[in-house]
Order: C-alpha cells, then sequence, then structure tokens
C-alpha cells in the first residue's frame, strides 16, 4: 500500500528514529536481569554496538577498547592507518586544519598508496591488545585485502560499499563475486550496505554472516543529499529483519541484521533494536570518545570508511571518555552517554528479557514524541536541548 504523489505514481510511507516511539509493557523486568549479548560467528558481545570504520573513530587503540568494553570497533584498511607509519600525526595535522584548506589536505593525504605490511601491522596490535580484530575494506580492496586480513589474524572481516548489491556490473573494471569471496574466507563476513528486503535476503543468500543496513543516515554522510538515495532507517531495519527471518525460517541459519548509522542518542539506539536489529553500528557518537583517533571531530566521507570534510571539520557535540558513552555512568542528560544503561532500561520497561523479546516490542507512530511537553528543556537548554 502506498500514498499518490502525483497522477498514477505511488510512493510507500517509511519512518525514521524521531518518527516512532516504544510502547510500554505490560510486565516489567529489573534492567540489571535483561541480556544484551549478540552473537557472530564463535563471537560473543555483551553490547550489540560496533564502532563505525572511519578513521576519525576506530584506530587500533579504540579498537582495543571497544572490545575490552564488549563492543566491537572495525578498523578501516583503506584510510590513514594502512598508509602511513605514523598515523597519529596525520589525523592531528587534519584536525588542525581549517575550513579553506581541510578538504585539499585530506585528498592529499590520502593520496598514498595502501602499504600491506600495515594491514598486518595493525591486526597484531589489536591482537596484542586480547580484543576481537575486525577490519573493514570496500568491494575492490576486499579482493585484494581479504584473505591477507584473515592470515594475518583478522576475527572480522567487513565487506562495506555505499549500496551493497549481489550483481554489480560494470566493463571498465572487474568486480568482486560476494558469493565467491566469503566462501573463500575462513572468518565471519559481514556485508553492507542495503535498506531492501530482496536485498538483505539476496546478500543473506550469498553467505553473508550479517548484513549491515543503512544508506546515508550518517551525521557525516552525503548520499542521501547528493544522489537522494535512501531510506528511513526504522522502515529499512524493520524490512531487513522480514528478510533475516524469513531467510531462518527457510535455511535454519540466523543472520544478524547491524542497523548502520543515523543514531546519536541511546532512544533511537534502542529504536533500531526494536525494529528489528540485532546489533547497531555508530559513527559520530563515537568519534566523540576522548580515545577516539578523531580528538572529538567528526568528517563527512568522500567514500565509505574514508574521512572527507567537505569544508571543514564539525565538532561532534559532547566529548566523552568511551566507556561513558558506551555503559556509563552518564555525565550528561541528554542520552548521548550510557547507551548500553538506555538498552537495558528500554528492556526493562518493555519486559524483554533479550535482544529478541526487545525485537517484538509494540513501535508507534509518534513524530512529537521528542519534543511533546518539553517547553522547560527548551527554555533551560537542557536534556535534547542542550
Amino acid at each position: 500500500m502506498g500514498f499518490y504523489v502525483g497522477r498514477g505514481r505511488k510512493a510507500r510511507r517509511a519512518f525514521g528514529f524521531d518518527e516512532v516511539a516504544i510502547v510500554p509493557g505490560r510486565v516489567t523486568i529489573n534492567p540489571e536481569e535483561v541480556e544484551t549479548t549478540w552473537e557472530l560467528g564463535e563471537h560473543k558481545f555483551p553490547v550489540p554496538i560496533l564502532a563505525a570504520a572511519m578513521d576519525g573513530v576506530v584506530n587500533t587503540k579504540m579498537a582495543i577498547e571497544m572490545s575490552r568494553l564488549g563492543g566491537l570497533g572495525v578498523l578501516n584498511l583503506e584510510g590513514v592507518q594502512t598508509r602511513y607509519d605514523d598515523p597519529e600525526t596525520v589525523l592531528d595535522e587534519i584536525a588542525g586544519a581549517g575550513p579553506e584548506t581541510a578538504t585539499q589536505l585530506v585528498q592529499k593525504l590520502y593520496a598514498p598508496a595502501i602499504k600491506e605490511e600495515l594491514i598486518g601491522k595493525r591486526i597484531q596490535e589489536i591482537k596484542d591488545g586480547e580484543a576481537v580484530a575486525a577490519v573493514s575494506a570496500t568491494p575492490m580492496a576486499a579482493a585484494k585485502f581479504g584473505k591477507l586480513a584473515e592470515e594475518a589474524g583478522a576475527d572480522i572481516f567487513v565487506v562495506q560499499s555505499t549500496v551493497a548489491t549481489i550483481d554489480h556490473i560494470s566493463s571498465a573494471y572487474d568486480t568482486l563475486d560476494l558469493e565467491a569471496f566469503i566462501d573463500s574466507m575462513n572468518i565471519p563476513v559481514i556485508v553492507g550496505n542495503c535498506v531492501t528486503y530482496q536485498v538483505t535476503l539476496d546478500l543473506m543468500e550469498a553467505g553473508a554472516d550479517a548484513v549491515l543496513i543503512g544508506v546515508g543516515p550518517g551525521a557525516a554522510c552525503t548520499t542521501r543529499g547528493v544522489l537522494g538515495i535512501g531510506v528511513p532507517q526504522v522502515t529499512a531495519t524493520v524490512d531487513a529483519a522480514a528478510a533475516r527471518d524469513i531467510y531462518y525460517k527457510r535455511t535454519g541459519k540466523y543472520v544478524p541484521v547491524i542497523t548502520d548509522g543515523g543514531m546519536d542518542t541511546g532512544g533511537d539506539v534502542c529504536k533500531a533494536l526494536v525494529s528489528g536489529g540485532d546489533a547497531v553500528m555508530i559513527g559520530s557518537a563515537m568519534a566523540r570518545a576522548k580515545e577516539a583517533p578523531g580528538r572529538g571531530y567528526h568528517w563527512g566521507m568522500a567514500t565509505p570508511h574514508v574521512a572527507l570534510p567537505r569544508g571543514a571539520r564539525v565538532k561532534t557535540g559532547t566529548t566523552g571518555t568511551l566507556e561513558e558513552i558506551l555503559v556509563g555512568p552518564a555525565r550528561t542528560d541528554d542520552g548521548t552517554q550510557n547507551f548500553l544503561g538506555a538498552i537495558k532500561t528500554c528492556m526493562g520497561s518493555v519486559g524483554a528479557k533479550n535482544i529478541f523479546e526487545l525485537q517484538q516490542a509494540e513501535l508507534i507512530i509518534a513524530p512529537a514524541i521528542r519534543s511533546e511537553g518539553k517547553v522547560m528543556q527548551a527554555s533551560q537548554h537542557v536534556g535534547m536541548y542542550r
């Protein structure tokens, strides 16, 4: 069912995080007694949150800290970490650039070729920190670096592009046979990004061990503005979860759905999970961490993973330690810290013992839910009006 947007043309209504709300349950549970763990292959993660594979978000130290806290940090194999022996100096240079020089500087700094020996070195640094090593590359780079990363000790490989499909047509270059690639890997492969039921199902049938959902919702991503492409995250996640469930019924294999992007607060994360997500991937909120290589700044993307300012660096908001942002305790009242606490409290309020039961909670359309009655917050500049 759709709405007519003109003579003879229908469009389906879709919903984002700000347009829905979660309905409290008939039974409530002590938040300390719920189970938030999600699984990927042989790995179990107590915190259903991944830090995005962006240079301003994850370096080896951030990946280690994410793992220590129970989440997963994904390292970009096509950024400064694998182009420079001392990437911190490069990131400091980017952070210090002014609006008039930032774009040109980043283009220059991303020109050097990727050094294959640094791929193994970065993975080893993460493993030395007793952390799960997850790395990411675009499809063309995955064909080249996938086995290299696996042999270096990577635990999880992410194949990520702006819009992922099984069939990519090109006469200009060789395309990645995604099914053959996944079959050749002996570690879990996450694939993304997509926003539709059919493509999610296609990726699962190709062997993906998890699927990233989201085209253009990220705080710095320009896909929706430049190309006009995307589906709001609630609808995209619901559709992807439907594909996951039908695939599980057909095959007995459960493939996690990871909502990627568009989440800035704990409430957004909870809505993503209630929409059907098994976990979420976050960029800008993680970039606020004091441990993040972006130093509390976030840059737009020319392609997935690659930081590229659109004329200026942008402060992401209130900074805090990664521990405060991920598992608390929060020092702010705007929902940008203690994401795990938000998830647990939401689960307790709807009566969900685990993520699966949280996915069954009721959603309602409520476009004014965030602003309803918040006059005092607005006048005092607290909470969401900070």
